[in-house]
């Protein structure tokens, strides 16, 4: 196992969302709270499953046969996307709730022959080191803090030769607060939308996503991208 040491250690827990170097606005733009878990209808209605699963396969276009390991899969979309989008891919899917797990098991990735379902948990991924691959996470680094967030960089860079993180944008602080008023008002009606506005407040940004990395191990390089139209991607590899 790699040490999770590096010169921000000792704050890294106290780091804002949106980095060591936040600005005043940003700070105040976070919450403790949790969303409710609505994002999944979301998912199916803008078709994330699909927009995520090309983004990994992506990224082993030159792997015959890849070993994918998705963290967090909450109902598997992303996992059966990949499975129907490439004819050999392995794929892991991994929950760290035994309910969950026990519920795609019982679903077609249950008894796909292509597919494993297991219990991990993606700050301590009972695997060993290059197990994959690809390891995968979508919109779900949000809902841990700094510490843990950082353990999924580590843990995710050593089971797997690439690590792929997709999760919500945290824009500038004066365009997040634009972004957040166009949003209440609809939050107070419809779930799905205030829990988007929770989950924004929670999102990292860029300097905090590499502090994330630094942390969990200086060698990790990041290849951070985004844009107007996509969300935060994350592409991180291990030196070692």
């Amino acid at each position: 196992m790699m040490a999770y040491m590096s010169s921000d250690a000792p704050d890294i827990d106290r780091m804002p969302r949106g980095g060591f170097d936040a600005s005043f606005l940003d700070r105040l733009l976070e919450t403790g709270r949790r969303a409710s878990g609505t994002l999944d209808w979301t998912d199916w209605f803008f078709k994330n499953h699909q927009r995520f699963a090309a983004i990994a396969l992506d990224l082993v276009a030159d792997v015959p046969d890849p070993r994918i390991l998705e963290l967090a899969a909450g109902s598997g979309g992303v996992s059966r996307q990949l499975l129907t989008n490439h004819p050999s891919a392995q794929v892991t899917v991994s929950e760290v709730d035994a309910e969950s797990v026990a519920r795609i098991a019982a679903g077609d990735l249950g008894s796909h022959p292509r597919a494993q379902v297991r219990q991990l948990d993606p700050t301590a991924i009972d695997a060993a080191d290059g197990s994959y691959d690809l390891a995968l996470s979508t919109l779900s680094l949000h809902h841990l803090p700094p510490a843990q967030a950082a353990r999924v960089f580590a843990e995710g860079t050593r089971v797997a030769n690439t690590l792929l993180i997709i999760d919500l944008p945290r824009p500038p602080a004066p365009l997040h607060l634009m972004g957040l008023a166009t949003m209440l008002p609809a939050a107070i009606l419809l779930p799905f939308v205030q829990d988007g506005v929770i989950s924004s407040l929670r999102s990292y940004s860029p300097s905090a996503l590499r502090s994330l990395a630094r942390h969990a191990d200086p060698s990790i390089e990041v290849e951070l991208r985004s844009g107007l139209n996509l969300p935060q991607i994350v592409i991180a590899r291990s030196a070692h």
